[in-house]
């Protein structure tokens, strides 16, 4: 669920906000990131300590964040910080999305047991 400014939100509960399009919509839709050493790094746990922003895992949405200086702002920090990480995380799930490249430990679908029959 996506929500752009100007609608109604219909959704009861947490909401965050794209760095990137600015479009606010459910957690679960979104990739948080964090900045550890200089560095801007998936939270794909949501464990990582530290002020965290959002980001839709979308190649088109970090280069809006990117050309908008939003990471800088999003964390507080003065200065450039190094999107790589997040540039790779995200080619790769890219590659994954389109069958390109092997889910983890090259498993057709990840997270699912694999049920044989007796």
């Amino acid at each position: 669920m996506v929500q752009r400014r100007g609608s109604d939100l219909t959704h009861h509960g947490p909401v965050r906000t794209c760095i990137g399009c600015r479009a606010r919509t459910l957690p679960s839709e979104l990739l948080r990131v964090v900045v550890v050493d200089g560095a801007v790094v998936p939270d794909t746990r949501r464990r990582l300590p530290g002020r965290g922003a959002w980001l839709h895992p979308d190649p088109d949405c970090l280069r809006n964040a990117e050309k908008r200086r939003a990471f800088p702002r999003a964390f507080r920090v003065q200065g450039s910080l190094d999107v790589e990480r997040v540039r790779g995380h995200l080619e790769r799930c890219w590659e994954v999305g389109r069958g390109i490249a092997p889910g983890p430990a090259g498993s057709k679908e990840a997270g699912r047991p694999v049920m044989s029959q007796p």
